[in-house]
């Protein structure tokens, strides 16, 4: 199975502040929904807690990464990188959600990462790395530039090269 990712980012790379991202598009959203239906996905504890009634997706296998000792009904809650890698592994397709930390804590083992590229910069206090500045990323799909509520957007694929060809977009 190939670790995902799907993640939304203003045009400095940042993902939000306070536990929530302060541009929401409805496009985005259904594109999110999208990707990740039917998909187990992997998910901090507070980045939960920013979801609807901070519960665990519907639709999806709701793989939970925390510290602390929780019982939450329609998810799986995992105390570690590996033992939630393991879960993962029980699924065809698994996704990453985020929050930062567990972005960087699953980076390492991403393939490919949908990326939602919305053209404004508001205050963040956690950033996604750039992986137009990361050579072994490749921008492999680039959708056309879209726009809601006078803010710009666009969703790219991005995958882990394997060392041949150039960036595409």
């Amino acid at each position: 199975m190939a670790l995902e990712a799907i993640v939304a980012v203003y045009a400095d790379w940042g993902i939000g502040s306070d536990g929530t991202q302060a541009v929401v598009l409805k496009a985005d959203r259904a594109h999110f929904r999208q990707v990740t239906g039917n998909a187990a996905v992997i998910v901090g504890r507070k980045t939960l807690e920013d979801f609807p009634g901070g519960k665990p997706l519907k639709g999806r296998h709701n793989i939970i990464v925390t510290r602390q000792d929780l019982v939450l009904p329609d998810a799986e809650v995992v105390h570690s990188t590996e033992e939630a890698l393991s879960a993962a592994n029980a699924h065809s397709h698994c996704l990453v959600l985020g929050g930062a930390s567990i972005f960087q804590q699953f980076f390492p083992y991403l393939q490919k990462i949908y990326i939602t590229k919305i053209g404004c910069c508001p205050a963040s206090a956690k950033f996604f790395p750039n992986l137009d500045e990361l050579p072994e990323w490749q921008c492999t799909e680039e959708g056309p530039l879209l726009e809601e509520n006078g803010i710009a957007f666009r969703f790219c694929l991005y995958e882990r090269s394997t060392g041949k060809g150039d960036k595409s977009c």
